[in-house]
């Protein structure tokens, strides 16, 4: 198994009669930033807090650099929850010398490693500050500090970009980039998919506790129903509809939107549209991983889709 690989085999968990996942896995590789999205309640924090040891699979297993995760295995991983965990009357830069040395730094390596990332993400004119003074968008700064701190080799991170202003996705998009580049594997959840679409090598669709789709952003929508927008000043309403293959999504004269099955032939839609007359746009979209996210979602709940 590749260095620095995670891997989540067959998690089952149910708490009562709630099954919270059924076989749910996958792979999240060295230098990877794995975007894991999924509706509110579809399993992401669970399967989270199984990779970090807190809680326990009914069945199935986590294994990361070809070990299971023990307390050994935990001080290598960077963890920021989606509810912070700060200590709010310690100092920024106290907090995260003693969280760094929790996870087996030195005294002298937490120091430096405490001045480094207050540099990096523009903190250290708040060194002394006390945690529950900063900003919101500082206090995810200071939180993406202790989870970095102690230079660990994965990073799991959920939600970290919730209510953090342009400026502050930016910075922390460019740490977890670098972080990959560096080789730490890096999994994070979050609803802006869009952000998701754009950082991320691969995605994960957790739906009901299943995962319904894995690979990367150009694998999933590639092979996703695309559409197409064809403007046909001539055209009458219904003249796509007998074309196999297609649906009609939306029509508002001249401009008709299809919806195109997979394998379907867009040629055979041209030649309808010209049939009708002078054919002036035909344009082919991709969906976009939140078209994407929208489409699997609802297919595996049944149309109810909460992001």
């Amino acid at each position: 198994m590749p260095e620095h690989t995670l891997a989540i085999k067959g998690l089952h968990k149910r708490f009562g009669s709630v099954v919270a996942l059924h076989d749910v896995g996958f792979e999240v590789r060295p230098g990877e930033l794995f975007g894991f999205v999924g509706s509110n309640g579809a399993g992401k924090t669970t399967t989270m807090r199984i990779v970090l040891g807190v809680l326990t699979p009914d069945s199935g297993e986590v294994i990361f650099d070809g070990e299971p995760i023990t307390r050994a295995v935990r001080t290598r991983i960077g963890y920021m929850p989606e509810e912070r965990g700060l200590y709010p009357k310690m100092k920024v830069a106290d907090q995260l010398v003693y969280l760094a040395e929790l996870h087996g730094m030195s005294s002298a390596d937490a120091q430096a490693a405490t001045q480094r990332w207050l540099a990096r993400l523009d903190l250290s004119h708040r060194r002394q500050d006390e945690v529950q003074k900063l900003s919101l968008g500082n206090q995810q700064r200071v939180q993406l500090a202790a989870a970095l701190v102690h230079e660990p080799d994965l990073l799991v991170l959920d939600e970290p970009f919730s209510g953090l202003d342009p400026v502050a996705v930016d910075v922390m998009s460019q740490v977890l980039r670098e972080q990959a580049a560096g080789g730490v594997s890096v999994i994070f959840s979050s609803h802006q998919l869009d952000l998701v679409e754009r950082l991320c090598d691969r995605v994960g669709i957790i739906a009901n506790g299943r995962m319904v789709a894995v690979g990367s952003v150009e694998e999933l929508t590639s092979s996703a129903e695309t559409q197409l927008e064809i403007v046909a000043p001539e055209a009458e309403p219904g003249w796509a509809n007998d074309v196999p293959g297609v649906t009609v999504v939306e029509e508002r004269p001249p401009r008709t939107l299809l919806k195109l099955a997979a394998g379907a032939d867009d040629q055979a839609v041209l030649q309808a549209a010209l049939a009708t007359g002078p054919v002036t746009g035909f344009t082919r979209h991709r969906p976009s991983l939140a078209e994407l996210f929208r489409s699997v979602v609802a297919d595996e709940t049944g149309g109810r889709v909460d992001a």
